[in-house]
Parts: structure tokens; sequence; C-alpha cells
């Protein structure tokens, strides 16, 4: 399999809400090109973020040296690191200044992921697709690191996202898309999603880490 299988997007793809473009992602590609041999995994799982009114949202704190991707043009990588040592690969989206993202939180291997690698969580999938904060700024649209559009239809659910109570209300808005048919979908516990578990919850169950 090679990366002309995988055609990327275009710029407009991503000039779109978050909400929006999260679950328009889910069942896209994820390409790292590494020598012309694609790494992919199927997306399967996203959050939105939707920009400096959302309290979950690194937008809220405006303009910073962390934050100058994301409140960048659309259509690039936003990269962070969590816990000190989790990559956390986002998609900046809607328009230059907004603040708007999506959160890749899982991946379901393609191609060219070792075998009994996980990619179940936002970390885990930055680690098989090699993503560092080194791809933080990315031309999404530009090997060597891409996505390549959906093809088929997709039962997509949702849920409140993951880790997010500290945004209070909002934290329980529906913004977790993920495909109900995937066996690589996260399984967060129930107490870290949304407000602690009080709505529909989505899948669920022990965790190894991020």
């Amino acid at each position: 399999m090679t990366v002309a299988a995988f055609p990327p997007v275009t710029p407009d793809y991503f000039r779109r809400d978050a909400r929006h473009l999260a679950r328009a992602l889910i069942g896209s590609y994820l390409v790292r090109d590494v020598g012309g041999k694609p790494r992919v995994v199927r997306v399967v799982e996203t959050e939105a973020y939707r920009g400096p009114n959302d309290g979950a949202s690194h937008s809220r704190v405006g303009l910073t040296k962390r934050t100058r991707t994301l409140l960048g043009p659309p259509g690039f990588a936003y990269v962070f690191l969590i816990y000190g040592m989790y990559d956390c690969f986002n998609v900046v989206c809607l328009g230059e200044g907004k603040g708007h993202a999506v959160l890749v939180r899982a991946g379901e291997p393609v191609s060219g992921i070792a075998k009994g690698e996980r990619c179940d969580g936002p970390g885990k999938l930055a680690r098989a697709l090699a993503i560092t904060r080194a791809d933080d700024g990315h031309d999404l649209t530009k090997a060597p690191l891409y996505l390549s559009a959906s093809r088929g239809k997709v039962d997509v659910g949702t849920s409140a996202r993951v880790g997010v109570a500290y945004a209070g209300a909002i934290a329980e808005k529906p913004w977790r898309f993920f495909d109900r048919a995937s066996t690589h979908v996260s399984r967060p516990s129930a107490k870290s999603i949304g407000l602690g578990g009080s709505g529909p919850a989505g899948p669920t169950g022990p965790t190894s880490g991020e």
C-alpha cells in the first residue's frame, strides 16, 4: 500500500466549526508518510473544542506561545503535551483567530502500524504515528502528515468529552464523536466523562492510559 491510495484533503475541508469537523473526521484517514511507506490509521474517535467561550479549550486563555497555532489558520496540526509524557494531535479548523480545533482521540490501524500496537487513546495514536510537538503547525494537506477523507457512511455515536469537568456545564455538551462499530475507540472511565457520568457516556471501561 502506498500513499497514493490516500489522497490528501483540500484546505476547504477544514473551514467549518469544530463540532462539524469532529463528526466528519470519523472514518477519515490520518497518514504519516515515512519514505513513501505510509503509516495509516482510520480515525474512530474525536472531540470538538469550540473557541474561547468553550471553557475546555486552550483558546480560552488567548494568544500565547502555546496557542499560536490553535489561533492560526485552519488546516494545521496543533500538538501539545499532557501529563509530561503524552503528545496530543489536534486539527485546527473554522478560521484564523477562532480557536476551534478537533482532538483526534483514537484510530484503527490500517497500514504500517506495528502488530499489536494500539491507537485507542490520543497519546497512543500519536506514538504509533510518531507525532510529536515538532509537528505543531504542520499543514495537514501535505506530506509527511496529512488527512485523507472518509469513504462511505459511518454510524457515529456521541457523548460528553473526556477529562474536562473543570470547564463546568459546557463539559456535558455531546462533543465527543466515535464510530459505534469500532473496537478501537478509547474506553475512559464513566467518572471522567463530562461532569462525571450523569449523561450518555458512550464506550467506557478501564484504560491503561492515554
